[in-house]
């Protein structure tokens, strides 16, 4: 068993291992374009990204994603998995072990992943590796026509205007929490080409917004000026959202879980928590 990174193995290659691996995982279903984008999306670098090797197959792998998190150099686990017949081998613990002095040396101060909270294998592994729990994260998930927002009568005085997104810095103070890796800013800015920005403004004034990819479902920041909170806003943003989006569901991902705000305003419109995960981080 050889391991390296997979800079230069093509990327049906790495799809093709990628589908294996979770095959048997039915909310990970993935076709060749919605994976590139993904990756893309969560800054995938295949150099400091590393493979177990069978025989020349890459049968196990860890997939990085690279950025500042946080204003700090970060490595991203946008995917991890063996293919089954390797599975039991302890090959994800080995490939991370064994990728740390690359990471180090490329100038990587630490490793950030989400798990699954009901994964029980995952979870103590991650753990015994040096892992700690950062935040809680919800996601909700649910079939788009189902939900009905109501903005109701102060959600008029305000005019909601598609653009460009804006300076990320007139954004961030609206912010109950700084988002996740995927949500981020500068996940955002891979890949603009995705998104559609809906503001609310008042005035001129910008009092809310969300931003969401419409070919996916991903609700990826929905926020209101402290200000400007229980009129309607959010409510009046989501409707328009959902009237531009072309998936079957919506999706809202990696909500920290004491967020009383944004976790109560999806629960008031009847949608329930999927399931939850664990933010972790390990310093390097």
């Amino acid at each position: 068993m050889e391991i390296k990174n997979l800079a230069n193995l093509p990327t049906d290659i790495i799809y093709g291992a990628f589908s294996k691996a979770f095959f048997d995982y039915s909310a990970i279903s993935l076709n060749f374009a919605s994976f590139t984008q993904l990756i893309e999306r969560r800054g995938f670098c295949p150099e400091l990204s590393f493979g177990a090797f069978a025989d020349g197959e890459l049968v196990s792998f860890t997939l990085n994603g690279t950025g500042l998190y946080q204003g700090v150099k970060t490595a991203y686990d946008t995917g991890t998995g063996t293919v089954p017949d390797f599975r039991g081998q302890g090959l994800a613990r080995r490939i991370f072990l064994e990728s740390k002095p690359a990471l180090k040396a490329a100038g990587i101060n630490q490793y950030l992943l989400e798990v699954l909270q009901d994964n029980f294998k995952a979870v103590p592994l991650y753990r015994s590796m040096g892992f700690e729990t950062i935040r809680e994260f919800q996601y909700f998930s649910t079939k788009a026509d189902s939900v009905k927002p109501n903005p109701g009568p102060k959600a008029q005085s305000f005019i909601l205007k598609s653009s460009l997104i804006p300076d990320p810095d007139t954004l961030t103070p609206f912010h109950d929490f700084h988002p996740s890796w995927q949500n981020s800013f500068e996940s955002i800015s891979r890949r603009p080409q995705d998104f559609r920005f809906i503001g609310a403004y008042h005035h001129e004034q910008l009092a809310g917004y969300g931003i969401s990819d419409p070919s996916t479902g991903d609700i990826t920041q929905l926020a209101v000026d402290k200000n400007f909170r229980r009129q309607g806003i959010a409510t009046a943003i989501l409707k328009e959202l959902l009237l531009i989006n072309n998936f079957e569901t919506i999706k809202i991902i990696n909500t920290v879980k004491d967020c009383t705000s944004i976790n109560g305003f999806l629960q008031h419109l009847g949608l329930s928590p999927a399931g939850s995960q664990f933010e972790m981080i390990c310093k390097l």
